[in-house]
């Protein structure tokens, strides 16, 4: 049992780089390159290794027919032609406050999404590119970086006999990224911004790092809050403004042995920072952030 534990240790180390190994910083490609190629599409994930990104994050969402994708939102118009070739598929959708009429994905088997074109919208160049399945995302990269799932908008699945937190783990095990035989070359860490969903990780034991997003830093004001936390989730990514409004935050999480990952870090809106080079090397130097998520891996401000 204590060979186990030591073991958990390890991994979790090595793939969350924890924070009393502050020496090495991480560049997490945000879905992909996605400044230069279409969002999570195998070309955006292929660019980001090519960039020197040191995980590649991907969004989870669930077919029909039960099966892990990567895309951003749950429903599928932005990012495809689905309103196209399936016109007459569109159903009321609620999710982040809003109740709009979209195309689910989790109205479409894994074979109809196939169909759709997940390239066109960025470029034409792009026109054969396709909505990955995790297993493919996995295939792509596994021993050349880091895998970054974020478990997606969890509670549209309510009332559709999805078990989110289960397939995942079943899709880790089935790839052999956990557990004592896991594949040591390929690190990975899970995401999510569901408090629900991160407590429920942490009771079924999942076995690698668990980051908890926050969209605001509203009730993040103390270290108590923060420690609450503590053993159930093993890192904070904050939306960046939280951490310009409140730097501490960083070292109440450092203190709590988590890591700090803030989002997202793009070349289009870098706000008062003359580039996105410099607006990471700030967060990543001066603030003491763990890692930051990117649309331009080949931005980031490596030591």
């Amino acid at each position: 049992m204590i060979c186990r534990l030591l073991l958990v240790v390890v991994i979790m180390a090595s793939s969350l780089g924890l924070a009393d190994a502050q020496s090495s910083k991480h560049n997490v490609a945000h879905r992909g390159a996605s400044a230069y190629a279409p969002e999570h599409t195998l070309a955006a994930y292929r660019l980001a290794i090519e960039q020197g990104a040191d995980f590649v994050e991907q969004d989870l969402a669930v077919t029909k027919d039960g099966v892990l994708i990567c895309l951003h939102d749950p429903t599928l118009e932005r990012t495809t032609n689905v309103e196209q070739l399936f016109p007459e598929r569109s159903t009321m959708v609620s999710w982040e406050g809003k109740t709009t009429r979209s195309w689910l994905a989790n109205d479409f088997t894994l074979a109809e999404i196939k169909r759709l074109d997940a390239g066109s919208w960025f470029d034409p160049k792009f026109a054969q590119e396709k909505i990955p399945t995790f297993d493919e995302a996995v295939a792509l990269i596994r021993g050349r970086a880091g895998i970054f799932p974020e478990l997606k908008t969890p509670e549209v699945y309510k009332g559709r006999d999805v078990d989110f937190e289960t397939l995942v783990a079943a899709a880790l095990d089935k790839h052999q990224l956990r557990g004592l035989g896991a594949d040591r070359s390929t690190a990975i860490i899970l995401q999510t911004f569901s408090e629900e969903s991160a407590r429920k990780l942490s009771a079924m034991k999942i076995g690698v790092p668990v980051v908890l997003l926050l969209s605001t830093g509203k009730g993040w004001d103390t270290a108590a809050r923060v420690n609450e936390w503590k053993g159930i989730v093993q890192g904070l990514g904050p939306n960046k403004s939280v951490l310009l409004d409140n730097p501490r935050l960083v070292e109440w999480a450092h203190a709590a042995g988590m890591t700090v990952t803030p989002y997202t870090f793009r070349s289009a809106n870098s706000g008062t920072f003359p580039s996105v080079r410099a607006e990471m090397e700030h967060f990543l130097y001066t603030l003491g952030v763990d890692a930051v998520f990117t649309d331009n891996p080949d931005q980031f401000p490596r030591r």
